[in-house]
């Protein structure tokens, strides 16, 4: 009785305007899908063309060469008896569609255009297609010659459509329509559509990996039937990682999915489904068969194909399957890690060159290209030929194999000290054993040449030497002091990254690695144009709060116990002076605020889209148990005149792969002015005006205890944190709070640059705790700041 189908869908991992790798993808997982006995193949969206063809999706060459690799696919004897749509762009009536083109036997069954378009986080579809609104309609649309030559069809239809085979009926959404309230898979299913099928490209962030099961899941159990997703993956020229994840949902539950992090090229996910099984699942559903009976019909493109065969019943059914998912910590290991990999082999560049502080933001990226050399072995030694031929390609070495991970790291990260007069002993020695245990090629300078060379130069021309704070010397000459370090590590950092090379004795160069994380990036906690000023950077989308988390976790699952002491060293820039060997500048006083109030102002901002006024209101009540309505106010203006003098550095910020979701990345995901008014005279006068009116209402409710991080981060699941020692970066002096300001302390400085993510007194497993959530000692910090022109705000 049974009619059991055999369906795939596929996660490719494609690239920008790549035709001809793209094309060699698609073919691969039609094969293979072939093989595994399917008849039916579905690929991700745009799998054609690419994702991240951007403005591209504006030439006329991008759709031409996109209907030159349908062509080939089309006739390619892999695809005869199956059926397959793929993705694309397609030009119709001289409209721009994202679209599935869906064919069987060298004969196109329909082009179904997307109807829903995504603006959102960092798509911005509707710069580049137009959403087909023409529901339950189609229209003719004529092929190009090249393509009826070999088809003969003149028109095929183009809308909103489906595929009746003999034996079920297949329906098509494609990536957003599933996320949007009126998704079309109810319409589909109430109109008989058994599978609905989704090609997609959704990237990857921090604890969003369920969402996207979830959806499919609730899809299936609520409209019943089948749910086929088809998925990206890896880096396609942009700062996302597609995530992979192709799932099969049936009746609600997943019965096959794909893996999340990978660096397998094509991987295809198989499901047998037994339609009696759905059809018996929607009949028992009343309330929905009332529903059915009234509701519109869809316009059917019959095919004569059978999905089924006579002695199916032999087969079994994919039953449901459960999968452990990630943490954190476990995220970032392997997300950054796929992405660095997919950006060097494309490249074209022989490695990374990281200047390693000692500090979590530069071990973070030193560790998280380690966990790359430990995927390449793992893939490597499973037998994939694609990665094996891409590291010998990079490293120049036909007959190079990897033994261990340690070994591929040392061939393709070169890691370097720069120390100065100012960098402890400890620092260095973390920065060293590190680099031993990860099996990087170490190297240690010293810049303190190079630094007195370029202070000479301004010495002689105006006859003035400027000193540290410690040593007599102003805030502005404090400042630029520690600028000129953190500029000529970066200047350092690409003599090297392009000559190392060389000094081994192989061709290329290198890949400067940023180590700037993504608080830091809010805050305006660094340099421009210092060593955070790299050519990617794994870490620019993730906080403070998840790197120390990802240490920790790295410490045992990797065997690296000197990121213990990483975790534990105080958080210092290490820009000024020492004072008797010990290190008197801290970055939460640089930055006149804690780690854990800036994670907090940071989704504030973001994902709550608070302004200065909003934000108060909001903090007023989360921290009512500890501070007073004035002192709250005193914190939020602190946060937006630091972050208005700062927003300029957007602009030069390093790309980073996108990992948090209050990123402050003006590329494209953050929105927001550069050049702001520091003073937000209107919206500080507006909390002014409510901290009058709450005043005489508040009553403290402790005085001295101060609540832990957990509290006060607007956090997820167990965030914790703990304080760790951060690299070596700060605020540029036209952008830096700590200025020279009469009657201002010299003794704590307010801000200059270093770290900018917060600490809090969570822990990390075991860990001790640390500094508290945030303290009062920084409310006090109103009217220290100018602006660029001087002038106090």
């Amino acid at each position: 009785m049974g009619r059991k189908i055999t369906v795939a869908v596929s996660t490719l991992n494609q690239w920008a305007l790549d035709f001809e790798g793209n094309l060699a993808r698609i073919l691969q997982s039609i094969l293979e899908a072939k093989d595994m006995g399917a008849s039916y193949r579905s690929g991700p969206e745009l799998e054609v063309s690419g994702y991240s063809c951007e403005d591209h999706f504006r030439e006329p060459d991008t759709y031409l060469h996109s209907w030159e690799v349908l062509l080939e696919i089309i006739m390619s004897p892999l695809c005869e008896n199956m059926l397959i749509d793929v993705g694309m762009p397609v030009m119709h009536r001289n409209v721009a569609y994202n679209c599935r083109v869906i064919f069987l036997n060298r004969k196109i069954l329909l082009i179904r255009p997307k109807m829903a378009m995504c603006d959102s986080g960092d798509y911005r579809e509707s710069r580049w297609f137009t959403a087909w609104t023409k529901a339950f309609q189609t229209e003719d649309h004529f092929l190009p010659r090249m393509i009826s030559q070999h088809t003969g069809q003149d028109v095929v239809p183009f809308g909103d459509a489906v595929i009746a085979t003999k034996d079920t009926c297949i329906g098509y959404e494609i990536c957003e329509e599933l996320w949007t309230i009126k998704s079309k898979h109810i319409d589909m299913s109430l109109s008989g559509v058994e599978i609905m099928v989704n090609g997609s490209a959704s990237y990857w962030e921090l604890r969003k990996s369920h969402i996207l099961s979830d959806l499919i899941r609730t899809a299936s159990f609520k409209a019943g039937g089948a749910y086929l997703y088809s998925n990206l993956r890896g880096c396609d020229g942009q700062r996302m990682y597609f995530q992979g994840c192709s799932n099969i949902a049936v009746n609600g539950e997943i019965v096959a999915r794909g893996k999340q992090f990978s660096l397998q090229d094509v991987e295809v996910t198989l499901a047998t489904i037994d339609l009696e099984q759905i059809r018996s699942y929607r009949v028992s559903q009343r309330s929905r068969c009332l529903m059915s009976d009234s509701a519109p019909s869809y316009p059917r493109i019959t095919c004569d194909f059978e999905m089924s065969t006579h002695n199916d019943i032999f087969k079994i059914a994919s039953t449901p399957i459960q999968w452990p998912l990630y943490s954190a910590e476990e995220e970032i290991a392997l997300g950054p890690a796929c992405w660095l990999w997919d950006y060097l082999r494309r490249s074209g560049q022989g490695g990374f060159f990281l200047p390693l502080s000692g500090g979590v933001d530069s071990s973070s990226s030193a560790t998280i290209v380690h966990s790359m050399c430990r995927l390449i072995f793992q893939a490597v030694q499973a037998g994939d030929a694609q990665v094996l031929h891409d590291v010998r390609k990079i490293l120049a070495d036909q007959e190079y194999t990897p033994t261990k991970p340690a070994d591929l790291c040392n061939r393709l990260l070169v890691t370097c000290f720069m120390g100065s007069v100012n960098s402890s002993i400890e620092t260095k020695q973390r920065a060293c054993s590190l680099a031993n245990q990860l099996g990087s090629h170490h190297i240690d300078i010293n810049i303190d040449t190079a630094i007195n060379a370029l202070l000479g130069i301004f010495i002689s021309k105006t006859a003035l030497t400027p000193l540290f704070r410690s040593q007599g010397g102003c805030a502005r000459q404090n400042l630029a002091l520690q600028n000129i370090q953190s500029r000529i590590r970066m200047v350092l950092a690409y003599i090297f990254a392009q000559l190392m090379l060389w000094v081994r004795n192989r061709p290329g160069g290198l890949l400067v690695l940023g180590s700037a994380n993504v608080d830091e990036s809010l805050r305006g906690y660094f340099t421009k144009y210092d060593c955070s000023s790299a050519d990617i950077n794994p870490i620019g989308g993730i906080s403070k709060t998840d790197l120390w988390k990802f240490l920790n976790y790295a410490k045992d699952q990797f065997n690296l116990p000197i990121l213990e002491s990483i975790i534990d060293a105080p958080p210092t820039a290490e820009l000024e002076p020492l004072q008797d060997g010990q290190l008197i500048q801290t970055d939460e006083e640089d930055m006149g605020m804690t780690y854990a109030e800036l994670n907090k102002y940071g989704r504030l901002r973001k994902q709550s889209c608070c302004g200065p006024y909003s934000m108060f209101c909001e903090l007023v009540a989360t921290w009512k148990s500890d501070l007073s309505p004035a002192e709250v106010a005193d914190k939020v203006k602190h946060f937006f005149r630091c972050y208005a003098i700062n927003r300029h550095k957007m602009t030069v910020l390093t790309p980073a792969v996108h990992a948090e979701s209050y990123s402050p990345d003006d590329n494209r995901f953050d929105h927001r002015p550069f050049l702001y008014r520091a003073n937000w005279s209107w919206q500080f006068k507006a909390i002014d005006n409510e901290v009058e009116k709450l005043q005489p209402f508040y009553t403290p409710c402790s005085t001295n205890i101060r609540p832990s991080s957990e509290d006060i981060l607007l956090s997820h699941g167990d965030t914790t944190q703990r304080t760790s020692h951060t690299d070596s970066k700060h605020s540029s002096p036209l952008s830096s709070p700590s200025m020279d300001v009469p009657g201002a302390s010299t003794a704590a400085p307010i801000t200059t640059t270093s770290a900018l993510v917060g600490t809090g007194s969570g822990s990390l497993g075991s860990l001790p705790k640390k500094s508290s959530g945030y303290a009062k000692v920084h409310v006090n910090v109103l009217g220290k700041i100018k602006d660029r022109t001087g002038i106090p705000v």
